[in-house]
């Protein structure tokens, strides 16, 4: 079984900075793509940020320069440091990541539970 697991999430005032982390566990034979992915109340989840396995990044217009994806390889984590927080980017903050188990020859998406974050006074 292959797990995702988030942390980090928090109320912070607009402003402020937060790093969300997500590891995985499992038996996992490789990982390719991971992500953070954002849902707020009434919305569809979107794309906040993603990386590959050889680092390059993608970011939603609404977070760049503010927020930056990063990952360490041999913990099997993904990171999100964001930066200058606004209201707007109060949601459910979700890890996925493209993994192949050791007993599969192919790889699928995971995800995380998820993690809050509120911006707010």
């Amino acid at each position: 079984q292959v797990q995702l697991v988030e942390s980090g999430g928090a109320l912070v005032q607009p402003g402020g900075s937060l790093r969300l982390s997500c590891a995985a566990s499992g038996r996992i034979y490789r990982i390719a793509g991971m992500g953070w992915y954002r849902q707020a109340p009434g919305k569809e989840r979107e794309l906040v940020a993603r990386i590959t396995s050889n680092g390059s990044t993608n970011y939603a217009e609404s977070v760049k320069g503010r927020f930056t994806i990063s990952r360490d390889n041999a913990k099997n984590t993904v990171y999100l440091q964001m930066n200058s927080l606004k209201p707007e980017d109060t949601a459910v903050y979700y890890c996925n990541a493209d993994v192949q188990p050791y007993y599969s020859t192919n790889q699928r998406p995971y995800w995380g539970q998820g993690t809050q974050v509120t911006v707010s006074l």
